[in-house]
């Protein structure tokens, strides 16, 4: 049976920051790639690409989910949006993967998850303005994308290193060939 990694979508969301991890995961044979949203309607990206997502939230199955994806957009910084929220919790309660970038990482904030694991956002400052209850600064990395206890952190502005934390956390290739992937995307490096 294929591992499944369900990548959250909303209205605004920042399409670009799981572009690159999405297409290695959808040729991969031992994953599968479900797009939801909240109702399971069609959504509009802050791209302007209208997606209709394969299921509603009520329809990820937990039990079967290797990964939660959660993509940024400023909805996480209007809003704190519930139905998501439970799930994020019972997929952390599960020991399952959580994949957060940019603002999507404020969330995770709010929720206590970065409270006592290495993370990064966009910026500290951004971090401690967009929740002033966040507890995590000493957690806090310097980085461009990190994962501690199955969860990956990102600044929005690594959508590649994003991707690698993914590839290792789901185990998609082995380390070199995540490493030659990593340059070839970052640096314009082809390695035969």
């Amino acid at each position: 049976m294929k591992k499944r990694i369900y990548v959250y979508l909303f209205d605004g969301y920042s399409d670009w920051e799981i572009a690159y991890l999405t297409p290695e995961l959808t040729r991969s044979d031992d994953h599968e790639l479900i797009y939801f949203s909240e109702q399971g309607v069609p959504v509009k990206s802050m791209g302007g690409l209208h997606v209709h997502p394969d299921c509603s939230l009520s329809e990820v199955e937990l039990e079967a989910l290797q990964l939660l994806v959660l993509p940024g957009g400023t909805m996480w910084e209007r809003e704190n949006p519930t139905a998501i929220g439970e799930l994020v919790l019972r997929v952390r309660g599960s020991k399952k993967a959580i994949a957060a970038i940019c603002a999507a990482t404020t969330f995770l904030a709010k929720a206590g998850v970065l409270d006592d694991i290495r993370h990064t956002s966009n910026d500290l400052g951004y971090l401690k303005a967009m929740v002033p209850e966040y507890q995590g600064e000493d957690q806090y990395q310097n980085a461009l994308a990190t994962t501690d206890q199955q969860v990956i952190t990102a600044n929005g502005i690594a959508p590649i290193e994003f991707a690698r934390e993914v590839f290792k956390v789901v185990d998609l290739h082995d380390e070199v060939g995540r490493e030659k992937w990593f340059q070839l995307f970052k640096n314009g490096i082809w390695q035969a």
